[in-house]
């Protein structure tokens, strides 16, 4: 096959993914932007004939959705921080530092990977009632942490053991200590590990919807997916309000993404060397 041929073949395959995976979204945010009467409109149009927002104000100022919304922003991110350095510092003892049973208690946190989340969940919620954390934003944040920190201490003692000891070791020389290496040195080094970590994170906690409907009672303490279960089901018919709530939901995802997407290119430690 020719090299044109073939070229030209790729950048097809890739435009017929590109519209199969943006058309979902596409309509989505058209119908979002269409008021109530142009809504079941036949054929529909992609692109709306009088565009509102009330959607998207009503979807804001309904059922307490602004209150959900900063209850899953607050846990998704303090969730978020405490996984990446826990998991780092994790990460980094393995990497680094050899002592007694190591490798048995390295290979036990892998063992977390393969146990299924839902057989935990009895065990969770008998915990977090003993300790008194249901019905709390603590709840979910530390059970999202312990939920990921295994993985995360996978991922990031892989990069770790990639990084030259030269550097930690002139600080050591210097008189620096461990702790100096770690945040001075590892971490600003470790910005794709960390950033991916933190996508997976964040989208994993953003996301999740059975503990925190299992783990939380109170209106007040609800997260956006719990809330978006119920706006469904008190708005079954409105798909423009539907719509416009699930893309307000979807805004802080692609905003994470956005941020840290550039963190993902290769070469970029040996760039931070030079």
């Amino acid at each position: 096959m020719k090299p044109m041929v073939w070229t030209a073949l790729k950048y097809v395959l890739l435009f017929l993914g590109v519209v199969i995976m943006a058309t979902p979204f596409v309509y989505m945010l058209s119908t979002s932007l269409k008021g109530p009467v142009y809504t079941f409109e036949y054929p529909p149009r992609l692109i709306p004939k009088e565009p509102t927002l009330s959607n998207f104000v009503e979807a804001w100022s309904t059922q307490n959705f602004g209150l959900y919304f900063r209850n899953s922003l607050i846990v998704a991110i303090t969730a978020t921080l405490l996984s990446a350095l826990l998991s780092a510092m994790l990460a980094y003892a393995f990497a680094r530092f050899d002592f007694k049973g190591k490798e048995f208690f390295f290979y036990v946190l892998l063992v977390a990977l393969m146990i299924p989340g839902m057989t935990l969940l009895i065990p969770q919620f008998l915990l977090a009632k003993t300790l008194g954390l249901r019905n709390s934003l603590w709840g979910l944040i530390l059970m999202y942490v312990t939920n990921n920190l295994s993985l995360n201490t996978f991922l990031l003692r892989g990069f770790f053991e990639q990084l030259p000891r030269d550097l930690e070791e002139s600080v050591l020389i210097d008189g620096g200590w461990y702790f100096t290496i770690f945040f001075r040195i590892v971490l600003p080094l470790s910005k794709p590990a960390l950033a991916t970590v933190s996508i997976f994170t964040f989208l994993f906690c953003w996301d999740e919807y059975i503990w925190a409907t299992v783990a939380i009672d109170e209106v007040s303490k609800r997260t956006l997916p719990v809330a978006i279960a119920t706006f469904y089901t008190a708005h079954r018919t409105q798909w423009g309000l539907i719509f416009a709530a699930s893309l307000i939901a979807f805004t802080p995802v692609l905003i994470t993404y956005i941020a840290l997407q550039k963190y993902f290119i290769k070469g970029l430690t040996a760039g931070a060397f030079k």
